[in-house]
C-alpha cells in the first residue's frame, strides 16, 4: 500500500494483550502448536513466529486504549481434521466450522475460538472446490 511518501508493505510484527503470559505461551506453544522464537524478552512479553509474521504476547501497559482487538486467523490445510486436533488438544470452539463464502475456484471455512485472555482466534482453509 502506498500513502503519500509512505509504502506500507507486509505485516511484520502483531501484539496481542493476555492477561498471563506464562498460561498464554502454553496455549500458543503447547496447545496450538505456533513455534516460540528464541528472543530474549522481560517476562512480560513472548514471541511467536506465525509463517514469518510476529506475534508478541504483552501483558498490557499503560492505559488501554478502549478499542476494539484484533482477530488472528490461521491458515490451515484442511479445516475438520485441524479442528478436531485442536479440540483433541483442549480448544474449545465457539461452533463448528462453518462455511464463510463460496468463491469461484474455493470454498472459504473458518472455526472461532478464544485464547486464555479472551482473544479471538480462528482456523481458516481456503478448500478448492472439486473440478468436475
Amino acid at each position: 500500500m502506498r500513502t503519500g511518501d509512505v509504502s506500507l508493505g507486509e505485516l511484520g510484527q502483531i501484539t496481542l494483550t493476555v492477561q498471563d503470559v506464562t498460561q498464554a505461551v502454553a496455549f500458543y506453544q503447547d496447545t496450538l502448536g505456533v513455534p516460540r522464537l528464541p528472543i530474549a524478552a522481560p517476562p512480560t512479553l513472548a514471541f511467536f513466529d506465525c509463517a514469518g509474521v510476529r506475534l508478541m504476547l504483552s501483558l498490557p501497559e499503560g492505559e488501554s486504549t478502549g478499542a476494539g482487538g484484533a482477530v488472528l486467523y490461521f491458515r490451515v490445510r484442511r479445516i475438520q481434521p485441524s479442528y478436531a486436533e485442536l479440540r483433541r488438544r483442549g480448544v474449545t470452539f465457539l461452533g463448528e466450522p462453518h462455511l464463510i463464502a463460496r468463491l469461484p475456484d474455493h470454498d472459504l471455512w473458518m472455526a472461532f475460538f478464544r485464547d486464555p485472555s479472551g482473544n479471538l482466534l480462528a482456523i481458516m482453509s481456503e478448500e478448492p472446490k472439486a473440478q468436475t
